[in-house]
């Protein structure tokens, strides 16, 4: 014979009440058919649960073990039923999030700490990645919301800007730039540079060189770094200078000065950007949080 709830929570009304009379009622069902129930149930196990005398009921060393495993199949039929109805309406779950260095440094840590605050069932998985790869997993199912150095305009996907960035220029202790507080882009075409390397960063080069050569020059890349923080630390070694976004001197140690650039209107756009199509419940639920605390798109410069 095979054990199943209705078995489990039959026994358990009677493990509870100890009176028949009672646990029938409690279930709502006659009493011969709970009595048939158990001793079905006792018959399968090949134990004795119950004790029974003409004026009392009572657990046997089998049952009482038979009781607590029950309750622990009950409570976790219960819980696992809690779980589904609340991952159905978005409730719970997971949210896989990508993001750049940009947004990391910038605005994404506030945004995630408010979604959990206002969606703590939904657990938040994040996960680095430079731009391009973040839209190939978006594409392939991977991620559920990326935060991307934009603008991104790609058929199967809305996105919405949620932070704008200054660009500066950084430079090491020391330069011959160090002592100023501004500079201008030709200021720095003689200059040797690190970034990112051209395959993954290519975003933000999409963004950079045409301003670059706007100026007359084209940037001599002599060191790469995967990250910002590495380009960083490349910087402080004297290995050249940088353009990154304002935000990103947050991950700066020391020896490192950072210069504002006078003659770029243009802010660096970081964006979050999503599948279109078959949206989860909690990916639904952070889109709805984006736009409720919209902003205008315009370039406010950080402060």
């Amino acid at each position: 014979m095979k054990v199943n709830l209705r078995h489990i929570r039959y026994f358990l009304a009677l493990a509870d009440e100890l009176n028949f009379r009672r646990a029938s009622e409690f279930l709502h069902i006659s009493q011969p058919a709970l009595t048939r129930t158990i001793q079905d149930l006792e018959a399968g196990l090949a134990v004795r649960l119950f004790d029974r005398a003409q004026n009392f009921v009572r657990l046997t060393d089998a049952g009482r073990v038979f009781r607590e495993g029950g309750r622990r199949v009950m409570n976790g039929l219960e819980a696992t039923i809690d779980l589904t109805r609340r991952v159905s309406i978005g409730e719970a779950g997971a949210l896989r999030v990508g993001y750049t260095d940009f947004a990391i440094s910038g605005e994404l840590p506030e945004l995630l700490k408010q979604f959990h605050h206002k969606h703590p069932g939904i657990t938040v998985r994040p996960h680095h990645g430079v731009t391009a790869v973040q839209l190939d997993e978006l594409k392939d199912d991977k991620l559920d919301i990326g935060f991307v150095t934009g603008p991104v305009r790609q058929a199967g996907f809305h996105s919405r800007v949620v932070q704008t960035d200054r660009p500066i220029c950084i430079v090491p202790e020391g330069h011959r730039l160090a002592a100023r507080r501004s500079v201008m882009l030709a200021d720095l075409a003689e200059e040797d540079f690190v970034h990112g390397p051209a395959d993954a960063w290519a975003h933000f080069y999409d963004y950079l060189f045409p301003l670059c050569r706007k100026a007359g020059f084209q940037p001599n890349i002599v060191q790469e770094a995967f990250n910002s923080v590495g380009i960083l630390g490349l910087v402080s070694c004297g290995m050249g200078i940088t353009i990154l976004t304002e935000s990103t001197y947050n991950f700066a140690t020391g020896g490192l000065v950072p210069l504002a650039i006078t003659d770029i209107a243009d802010a660096m756009v970081t964006e979050a950007i999503w599948a279109s199509e078959n949206l989860r419940m909690p990916t639904r639920h952070f889109v709805d949080f984006l736009d409720e605390r919209a902003r205008p798109e315009a370039w406010n410069p950080r402060t």
